[in-house]
């Protein structure tokens, strides 16, 4: 099974997963949400590193978004772009700026925690851009050890690919360090739901963006904890990597660390944020499309 916008069935008891305004709905809503208007939605793609999606205009981030993720633009307002991710069906503003109508095929994503884009084809040229892991990209071409952009600049090639990795684990284990941001999804900032999807998506295995949604989407395991299984709190996910390991992005250290899974479970009940909710095992057969 592979994930697109019309594999995403919104949820309109949810705004974060709703493709709607107070003044526009998709076409896909005639029926079961009254707006005064509707569209078909236009296509797009953003075009840098990363971005805040807002919940409202001047609000509060609710995620981010990284580079080459396809949208369905809404409704544009003063300069905003009320916007679907393609990928998980999230739903919210961003900045028009962000935004480009010019849709290469996608060829690879980053595979790497993060990477530059350079000018030219040479590790000493003036790097142009910043990457983040899972960035989807466009290759035209390469050059010794770099591969071309059909956007423009050049990028490591060992640190692109064509292909999905296989350990969400291992995927987690290099995003040890990354500072913790809340609502980020990047290597410059990462929170917890955040920090899971971002190891599941590597992968090519559908994960919703949120914890709450993560929770609701896995089924609930019982007895030792396998690598890959989430486990659960209020509010909060880790990520087991073995039967007494775990990593997580915690507020704890502000980072992504690696932790005895029973001393934090413990350690997180007597800050008063338990009890703990169990383990629940990623579906390997819902899959994104990739790359």
């Amino acid at each position: 099974m592979t994930a697109d916008m019309s594999q995403i069935a919104p949820n309109l008891t949810d705004r974060r997963l709703t493709p709607a305004t107070d003044r526009v709905a998709l076409d896909s809503l005639k029926g079961l949400l009254e707006r005064p208007a509707y569209v078909p939605g236009e296509p797009a793609r953003i075009k840098v590193m990363v971005t805040d999606i807002w919940r409202a205009i001047g609000g509060a981030r609710d995620r981010q978004i990284n580079y080459g993720a396809d949208v369905t633009v809404i409704e544009e307002r003063d300069g905003w772009s009320f916007i679907q991710a393609a990928q998980d069906g999230y739903c919210g503003w961003v900045s028009s700026e962000v935004l480009t109508r010019d849709l290469p095929p996608i060829t690879h994503r980053l595979a790497v925690p993060a990477s530059q884009i350079y000018a030219e084809a040479d590790l000493k040229s003036r790097d142009i851009g910043t990457l983040s892991l899972g960035a989807r990209l466009s290759v035209v071409g390469t050059k010794g050890h770099f591969a071309e952009l059909a956007t423009g600049g050049w990028v490591p090639a060992m640190h692109l690919s064509a292909t999905p990795a296989t350990d969400p684990g291992d995927v987690a284990e290099t995003l040890r360090g990354t500072p913790y941001l809340w609502g980020g999804n990047s290597r410059i900032g990462i929170d917890c739901s955040g920090f899971a999807q971002a190891s599941l998506v590597a992968c090519g295995i559908l994960c919703p963006g949120d914890s709450d949604m993560q929770e609701k989407s896995f089924p609930k395991v019982e007895g030792e904890f396998q690598r890959g299984d989430l486990l659960f709190w209020p509010g909060h996910v880790a990520m087991a990597l073995d039967a007494t390991r775990m990593i997580h992005s915690t507020g704890f250290v502000m980072g992504v660390i690696i932790e005895n899974t029973a001393e934090a479970i413990a350690r997180i009940d007597a800050a008063g944020d338990g009890p703990f909710l169990g383990a629940r095992r990623p579906d390997r057969t819902k899959r994104i499309a990739f790359p």
